[in-house]
């Protein structure tokens, strides 16, 4: 294992923005067209210290925490070759969408992984640089439970680990010069793919409690 080129501080405001990103319209706060009840929140309790949080907002959207190496002083990228490595507690909420993710220029987005609690086994992984995808399903995934995944972002394939066993490889990949911000953030689901959250649901939040970044030496 080479050493990290990058740890995530999420309190550091030199890595990472709160509350904007363009893979929101026009940066957000919200975006509705991808069926999202989000409201992004600069502030710094619902993402800053690894806990990504939502809460619901009395006109029916939520607030929600977002943070992303884009626009900020750092201005981090993750490359070719690369291996991403995250530890997360997934979210116990029916409604709940927390993802980390990459992104940049409107596009380049490559998922590490996604999870909605109503599907409570199933992470997805997916590759929309060029169109890698897969459902998985494991007994390790549940709600409230602790995953790590390990991405390498291959020029040819890009391969998910899950708890040191290696689940996917799309035989796709990432092309040799592709580029990309990370995103961390938790959505809330807006009903049309996923349940939204019950009236009774006012909060919810999902745990990063590490994410680093490695560079192969050749890089």
């Amino acid at each position: 294992m080479t050493e990290a080129l990058f740890t995530a501080d999420f309190g550091s405001e030199r890595q990472w923005v709160a509350g904007r990103s363009w893979a929101y319209p026009d940066g957000g706060p919200v975006n509705p067209d991808d069926n999202k009840l989000d409201h992004l929140v600069v502030d710094p309790g619902y993402s800053r210290a690894g806990v990504f949080r939502a809460t619901r907002r009395p006109d029916g959207l939520w607030d929600t925490g977002l943070l992303t190496t884009e626009g900020s002083e750092e201005d981090f990228v993750v490359r070719t070759g690369d291996l991403l490595r995250t530890r997360v507690r997934l979210p116990t909420v029916t409604g709940a969408w927390p993802a980390v993710w990459t992104w940049r220029d409107g596009g380049q987005e490559i998922d590490v992984f996604e999870y909605h609690p109503d599907n409570p086994d199933l992470l997805e992984f997916s590759n929309h640089v060029r169109g890698g995808h897969r459902y998985h399903r494991d007994e390790a995934v549940r709600p409230g439970g602790w995953i790590d995944l390990a991405v390498r972002f291959g020029s040819d394939s890009v391969v998910w680990t899950l708890n040191g066993t290696r689940v996917f490889a799309d035989r796709r990949g990432v092309g040799h010069d592709w580029h990309a911000h990370l995103i961390v953030n938790l959505s809330v689901c807006a009903g049309q793919y996923h349940p939204a959250p019950s009236e009774a649901d006012t909060e919810m939040s999902f745990e990063v409690e590490s994410l680093s970044v490695h560079r192969p030496p050749h890089h």
